[in-house]
């Protein structure tokens, strides 16, 4: 609150012509420091700063708008011309109005000039600047020079200025502001003392807009200062445009449905209300209440955005607990904030913001909001509704063949999981029972006598797969200095030794094997086989073992080639998994679902560590679509 303009209102005193009214951040704008607000690291720099005589050439300011850049360069200007009957030098501390206080503030005294540098922003304005700085002041102490929106300056402006900023005659004093510091060249900034004004917290921004009502006799809810605060993110004049607005807005009384009404925002209750019942998987409800809203007024777009703001507000909380004193925060938000971060898991939080955001962006490329906002809900409802693994095991392994419900609570903390795009995270172990479809069918796959073999449950929302890995059949074997080729897998694992993928894929895609025989190999080609393989394959072989290789296209028709065992073995796999009774329970569980994949494991700790062959793993390995399929263990 200013020193002599705090207290003064705008109407008639007594018999006095009317003063004509001025908005409130220029009607309170700090005359000192003792009137700046929030930016204390700053005030308490420049006042040791005077008080020892080390007072800088120039000065940078740089913040968002609206935090006091330009008005602490005027207090600057202020401090250093400041000169009454009992002071005559500069001083932070200006108890009484001085000699030039009043053109400074008003910015009209001759020796402290203020330019805008987004309308002066070439070469000759600098001229102009370096020529009048050689003359001494007219009246002041110090001619000082203000250039608002210093990043405006072109190149050749700032190459001119360097000289004169370095070495500035001892009566000149330069101030710069800016919001774009990262446009300012660094020569430039190298020779001003830097101060980053911040953006002034919600408790102070409050009480200095509480202080002001109370001096313009407004009545102001607190609810509708913390909107305002809330809105001007930081900015003490934007949070004073918005309170002259409001007051206009509620004819001289501010509530906060007023000022609700006025920047356009949703109840805030009533946004809380909405995510419960997402959270809830309430698709009804929530529609119903999207419905309601956009009735009364609301825009969907703006829902939308609330909806995040409160995702962020309970992600946070869940980390930050004591992040409900924030004065921007109303105890109402803060008490049911905090309790549904304690019910919700992250994962649930972060799938649902990561909807929310697309949401916002469909919002923004429709032309029908209102259906975008209730495709978004109904996406999150869904996800919600899906069980977590736990209550998903937990029905399998109790309910047996029975129906898994139509609907489930939120995941709390604990829970370990939450709704998201509508995939389920994977689910823990599940033992198979011995003799099962599973394990005899990973004794099969393995071609073991492993019969404790048990394979693992694994349920995404794009489908539900068994793992399993055996132990290896048979000890590797000594690795001898030529390799032994003699199936068309060891051909394929040398290969891969070589680091050839290119001849890898050939043989594992092309290659029928007929017979193998030390330096000689009969093969059949796939048809679509490339003309060049024979001789291409002849060429790695001497250059890999070291001696000349006899490879013959037989008219035999061969084995399957590596690749289509495999994908037999897949199908195979996946039919036996699907005829398994549990597997099947989920399925009908989530309509939809299908199974993608299925990888052996092993029973004992053993196996389960035992890595496998370079062709095995490729043989037991299948990636699917990345949508559907997903590792969380």
């Amino acid at each position: 609150m200013s020193e002599t303009e705090g207290s003064a209102g705008n109407g008639p005193a007594g018999g006095e012509k009317p003063e004509p009214y001025r908005v409130l951040a220029r009607k309170y704008r700090p005359r000192s420091f003792d009137d700046l607000i929030g930016q204390e690291p700053m005030v308490r720099t420049l006042t040791n700063a005077f008080e020892t005589g080390r007072i800088a050439q120039a000065w940078m300011l740089t913040g968002v708008r609206g935090v006091g850049k330009t008005t602490t360069a005027r207090i600057l200007a202020r401090a250093l011309n400041y000169e009454t009957d009992a002071i005559n030098e500069p001083t932070i501390h200006m108890t009484a109005p001085g000699v030039h206080c009043q053109a400074i503030m008003e910015g009209r005294h001759v020796d402290v000039v203020e330019m805008d540098a987004a309308s002066h922003t070439g070469i000759d304005d600098v001229r102009e600047i370096i020529a009048q700085v050689r003359y001494r002041p007219v009246s002041a102490r110090y001619k000082v020079y203000i250039i608002d929106e210093v990043h405006m300056l072109s190149n050749q402006a700032f190459n001119g200025l360097l000289k004169t900023l370095e070495e500035p005659p001892e009566h000149v004093k330069f101030v710069f502001a800016t919001t774009e510091i990262r446009k300012v060249p660094i020569t430039v900034l190298s020779r001003c003392q830097r101060f980053d004004l911040r953006r002034v917290e919600s408790a102070v921004l409050i009480r200095h807009l509480k202080k002001i009502a109370e001096a313009e006799h407004v009545s102001i809810e607190d609810d509708a200062l913390r909107l305002i605060s809330r809105a001007a993110e930081g900015s003490v004049r934007d949070s004073l445009s918005l309170t002259d607005q409001a007051i206009a807005h509620g004819a001289g009384t501010v509530t906060a449905l007023a000022v609700r009404d006025m920047l356009g925002l949703a109840d805030r209750v009533r946004i809380i209300d909405l995510f419960e019942t997402l959270m809830a998987g309430d698709a009804a409800g929530a529609l119903k209440e999207l419905r309601d809203q956009y009735a009364s007024g609301a825009d969907p777009a703006v829902v939308i955005s609330e909806l995040a703001d409160f995702t962020h507000l309970v992600t946070t909380l869940r980390y930050v607990p004591e992040s409900t004193e924030d004065a921007a925060i109303s105890p109402m938000e803060a008490e049911r904030g905090l309790a549904l971060s304690r019910k919700l898991s992250i994962r649930t939080l972060g799938q649902v913001w990561q909807m929310l955001l697309k949401a916002s962006e469909e919002l923004r490329s429709t032309t029908t909001p209102r259906q975008a906002a209730e495709m978004a809900l109904i996406r999150i409802a869904h996800a919600a509704d899906l069980p977590s693994p736990d209550e998903l095991l937990r029905l399998v392994r109790e309910g047996g063949g029975a129906a898994l419900p139509a609907g489930a609570a939120p995941r709390g903390a604990d829970g370990g999981s939450g709704g998201g795009n509508g995939s389920a995270p994977r689910a823990s172990a599940l033992p198979a029972a011995p003799g099962s479809g599973e394990a005899g069918h990973a004794g099969r796959a393995a071609g073991t006598a492993n019969a404790g073999a048990q394979p693992r449950l694994v349920a995404s929302g794009g489908g539900a797969r068994l793992e399993a890995r055996a132990r290896p059949e048979t000890a590797p074997q000594p690795v001898s200095d030529e390799p032994v080729i003699g199936s068309v897998e060891a051909l394929a694992r040398l290969a891969e030794d070589r680091r050839d993928s290119l001849m890898r894929v050939s043989i594992r895609r092309y290659l029928r094997p007929v017979r193998f025989q030390p330096g000689r190999i009969e093969v059949a080609l796939a048809p679509e086989a490339p003309a060049t393989l024979v001789g291409d394959l002849t060429k790695r072989l001497h250059a890999w073992t070291g001696r000349r290789w006899v490879i013959s296209v037989s008219s035999a028709k061969g084995e399957p080639t590596l690749d289509e065992r495999e994908a037999e073995k897949r199908a195979s796999l996946i039919d036996d998994a699907a005829n398994d009774p549990e597997v099947a329970t989920i399925l009908a569980a989530f309509p939809g679902a299908r199974i993608t994949n299925v990888t052996l494991r092993g029973g004992t700790a053993e196996a389960e560590a035992a890595e496998l062959s370079p062709a095995e793993a490729a043989e037991a390995d299948f990636t699917g679509d990345p949508e559907e399929f997903l590792d969380e263990d």
